[in-house]
C-alpha cells in the first residue's frame, strides 16, 4: 500500500498508493486522485523501503522493552509520568487504535460487497456483527484460525507475485524507486505520511512489547539475548513478507493498468483503483474467480488485524489505567468507534470516500507515531530501565535519525497545508488570521508534547527480570534444571481473546 511502465509522471496519469505495516495485505486504496499533479509510485517505493526498515527496529526495540524488564510500554509510561501526560498519552493510543480500525471496517465492508453484492454502508455495519462471530470462533484455537487466515493472505500474496509473470514491470524503474528518495507532485507528502502511518503504526509498539509477556522468557544474561535476537528475526520475516506483497501489488497495478491492451472496463476500473476494483488485476492468474478469492483474502486480513487490535487496546487499557474490559466488550466499543465515520463517509461519498477515509486515518497514525516511538526510544536507550540490555550508542543514534525524519516529515506537511490552505481561503482577512492562529497554536500544542518527551529525563528505573551468570548458576543447581524461564505473565494471557489454551499456547 507504477503508474505506467515504470515511466516518468504525468499530470493525468492516476495516482498509485499502498499500506503495509504489520498488516499482510494492503488495505487501502491502490490508486487515489488527489491533487492535479499526480505521482508515479516508484518515487514513493522509497518510504515503503524505509517505513519496513524503521518497523523492524522499532518493534525489536518494543520486544526488547518487555523481555527485559518484564514490563511492556504502556506500563512503562504509567510508571513514569504524572497522571495528565500519562492520561494524555492513553487517550492518543486510543485514537491510534480507533484510525488502525477503520481501514479493516472499510476494507471487509469491501470484501462483502465483492463477495455477496452488500452495498458498502450495510458491509460497515455488518463488520460489527463480523467481529462478535470472530470472538466466539476464537476459543476453539486462535492458532488454528490464525493459520487459516494467513493461508488465505499468503495464498493471495501469491497469486500477486504469479501475476508478476505477466505485468514484467521495468526492474531498473523499481530498483531506483526503492534506493532513490524522491517526492514529485503536490500531493507527494501525503502520501508518504499515510504510507509511515500505516506501516509503522504506533498500537504496535505497545502490542509486540506485551505480547512477548506472554511466553516463556528465559532469565539468564545469554537468555535475554538470544529472546531478543528471536524476537528479531520473528518481526523480520513478517516485514519481509509484507514488504515483498507490497512491492508486488504496486508493480502489477502500475504494469497493469498501463498496458495498451486494457478493455473499456479494466480501463475504468484504473481510474477509480479501489479495494472494491482492485481484484481484476488478478484476471491473467485467477480468471472469472479473481474477485472472490480477492475477497476472501481481504476480509481474512481485516479479521486477522481486528485480532491484534483487540489485544493492543486491551494492553494499552491495562497499562496506562491499570483498567481491564473483556474482550468482546473492548472491541465492540472500539469497532464502534471506527464504524461511525466509516458509515457517514460511506452513506455520503461512497467507495471514493472510503478510500480517502483510509488515508486520513494512516496519516493520524502517522502524526501520533512520536507520542508511542519517543516514549519508547526513551526508555530502551536507558541504563536505569534496560541495565547493560540499552540500545548501543549506533543504536540510538539510528532511531533517532528515524524518529527525525517521521517527525520532521510531519510537521512540514502541516506547516505546508497550513499555510496553503490560507492563501486560497476565501475568508477575508479577518477570517484568514483568525484561522492562521488557530493553526499556529495547534502547530505549537503538537511540537510541545513532543518536546516534552524528548527533553523530560526519566525518573523510575526497572526491575530487570534478567539474573546474572553466578544467579543462574545458583539457581540452576538448586532446581536442577540449566534452563530458568520467567513463566508467562498470567494477568497479559488472561487479556487474550478467549480460547482453549493448551501448555503449546503459553510457550
Amino acid at each position: 500500500m507504477s503508474a505506467e511502465e515504470m515511466a516518468a509522471p504525468s499530470a493525468q496519469q492516476p495516482q498509485f498508493m499502498t499500506s503495509g505495516g504489520s498488516r499482510t495485505y494492503p488495505n487501502e486504496s491502490l490508486i487515489e486522485n488527489i491533487e492535479v499533479d499526480q505521482i508515479v509510485v516508484p518515487d514513493l517505493l522509497w518510504i515503503i523501503l524505509l517505513a519496513s526498515f524503521a518497523a523492524l527496529i522499532i518493534q525489536s526495540l518494543a520486544a526488547n522493552l518487555g523481555v527485559v524488564t518484564g514490563k511492556h510500554l504502556a506500563e512503562h509510561c504509567r510508571q513514569e509520568y504524572p497522571k495528565i501526560p500519562n492520561f494524555i498519552l492513553w487517550i492518543l493510543a486510543e485514537i491510534a487504535i480507533v484510525a488502525c480500525d477503520i481501514p479493516e471496517v472499510i476494507g471487509t465492508a469491501f470484501a462483502l460487497d465483492m463477495l455477496f453484492g452488500v452495498p458498502l454502508w450495510i458491509g460497515v455495519l455488518i463488520t460489527g456483527l463480523s467481529t462478535m462471530v470472530l470472538l466466539l470462533l476464537q476459543q476453539y484455537g486462535v492458532r488454528k484460525l490464525e493459520i487459516l487466515i494467513a493461508f488465505l493472505v499468503f495464498t493471495i500474496a501469491g497469486c500477486f507475485l504469479a501475476e508478476l509473470k505477466y505485468a514484467k514491470p521495468n526492474s531498473s524503474e523499481v530498483l531506483r524507486g526503492l534506493f532513490i528518495p524522491q517526492l514529485k507532485g503536490s500531493g507527494a507528502t501525503k502520501l508518504a505520511i499515510s504510507l509511515l502511518g500505516a506501516m509503522v503504526m504506533p498500537h504496535n509498539l505497545f502490542l509486540h512489547s506485551a505480547l512477548v509477556l506472554s511466553r516463556k522468557i528465559p532469565r539468564s544474561v545469554n537468555g535475554i539475548k538470544e529472546a531478543c535476537r528471536f524476537y528479531l528475526i520473528e518481526s523480520g520475516l513478517a516485514l519481509m513478507v509484507a514488504f515483498l506483497i507490497n512491492i508486488s501489488v504496486i508493480s502489477v497495478s502500475g504494469a497493469v493498468c498501463n498496458s495498451p491492451n486494457l478493455n473499456s472496463d479494466d480501463l475504468q476500473s484504473c481510474q477509480n483503483l479501489d479495494l472494491n476494483e482492485a481484484s481484476f488485476l488478478l484476471k491473467h492468474v485467477l480468471g472469472s474467480w479473481s474477485s472472490k478469492l480477492f475477497a476472501i483474502a481481504l476480509l481474512a486480513s481485516g479479521q486477522s488485524s481486528t485480532i491484534t487490535g483487540t489485544y493492543a487496546g486491551q494492553y494499552v487499557m491495562q497499562g496506562f489505567l491499570d483498567l481491564r474490559l473483556k474482550p468482546w466488550i473492548r472491541n465492540f466499543l472500539t469497532r464502534c468507534l471506527a464504524i461511525v465515520p466509516s458509515l457517514i463517509v460511506a452513506i455520503i461519498g461512497g467507495s471514493t470516500g472510503a478510500g480517502n477515509l483510509i488515508i486520513i486515518a494512516s496519516m493520524i497514525l502517522s502524526f501520533e507515531l512520536p507520542f508511542a516511538l519517543i516514549p519508547l526510544l526513551k526508555f530502551t536507550s536507558s541504563k536505569t530501565k534496560m541495565g547493560s540490555y540499552a540500545n548501543t550508542v549506533a543504536v540510538s543514534t539510528t532511531t533517532w535519525i528515524i524518529g527525525s525524519l517521521i517527525m520532521g516529515i510531519n510537521v512540514y506537511y502541516l506547516a505546508d497545508k497550513l499555510v496553503s490552505s490560507l492563501r486560497h481561503s476565501h475568508l477575508n482577512i479577518v477570517g484568514t488570521v483568525f484561522c492562521g492562529l488557530l493553526g499556529f497554536l495547534a502547530m505549537l500544542i503538537y511540537l510541545a508534547g513532543i518536546g516534552y518527551l524528548v527533553i523530560r529525563k526519566n525518573k523510575e528505573g526497572s526491575h530487570l527480570i534478567a539474573l546474572t551468570a553466578s544467579e543462574s548458576r545458583d539457581m540452576a543447581n538448586s532446581v536442577g534444571d540449566a534452563s530458568v524461564y520467567t513463566l508467562p505473565r498470567e494477568d497479559i494471557v488472561d487479556m487474550q481473546l478467549p480460547q482453549r489454551r493448551t501448555s503449546d499456547d503459553l510457550d
